[in-house]
């Protein structure tokens, strides 16, 4: 694995990474409406459904969903009412007072959400697919592992990145947690953000190829 394609998708990777894309500006906006603690639940829900398209992806069952206009619509339909179900519910909860003392300890309704956010979303299965099979190595064994673990290490970088943004977004919260109307405000533009996702998927077109 350790070839001339290995550091050539490890510098690809990198850069994905950097560019803040819909798996950022979620985990953002549940950091920003929600507290730290539920943005980091956020960040490790979409990491393990991320891993779900790249094990999904090596098995070829991607590539089926994408192939199939019902299966892709179905999944991209559910995932996107899903997000513009959770915008809704954070745009309603914008009237409670929020407390840095409030937030939880754990939060496992945030993470089954990201779970659930990102391996509803075949936008994810056809980057996967599309991305890592130009840095396969042909001469090597076993396609389906180098699969896994290239996509294995996407995932990670993505969700280091995704950790960042949560501190960042952890701090600009705890400036104005003391501050009711403008975290009001800022819960109701999480809220329609998310939902925004969740609409965009929705209008998202099955690759031409798939």
């Amino acid at each position: 694995m350790i070839t001339t394609n290995f550091w050539l998708f490890l510098v690809a990777a990198c850069l994905i990474a950097a560019v803040p894309g819909p798996g950022i500006f979620y985990v953002a906006a549940r950091t920003l409406s929600e507290g730290r603690v539920s943005g980091f639940a956020s960040t490790a829900g979409t990491a393990l459904g991320g891993l779900v398209h790249v094990v999904a992806g090596s098995l070829g069952i991607s590539a089926i969903i994408l192939a199939s206009a019902e299966l892709f619509a179905a999944v991209k339909f559910i995932g996107a009412l899903y997000l513009v179900w959770l915008g809704i519910k954070t745009f309603r909860s914008a009237g409670r007072a929020p407390s840095l003392e409030s937030e939880p300890i754990g939060d496992n309704r945030a993470f089954r959400d990201g779970v659930l956010v990102e391996a509803l979303n075949p936008k994810t299965a056809a980057f996967f697919l599309t991305f890592i099979p130009q840095f396969l190595d042909p001469a090597g064994s076993n396609p389906a592992l180098q699969f896994v673990l290239l996509g294995a290490i996407s995932v990670t970088l993505n969700t280091l990145a995704d950790a960042v943004v949560v501190l960042m977004a952890a701090a600009t919260r705890k400036q104005l947690i003391g501050r009711p109307h403008l975290m009001r405000r800022l819960t109701q533009g999480s809220g329609v953000f998310i939902a925004g996702l969740g609409l965009s998927l929705a209008l998202a077109r099955r690759p031409a190829n798939g």
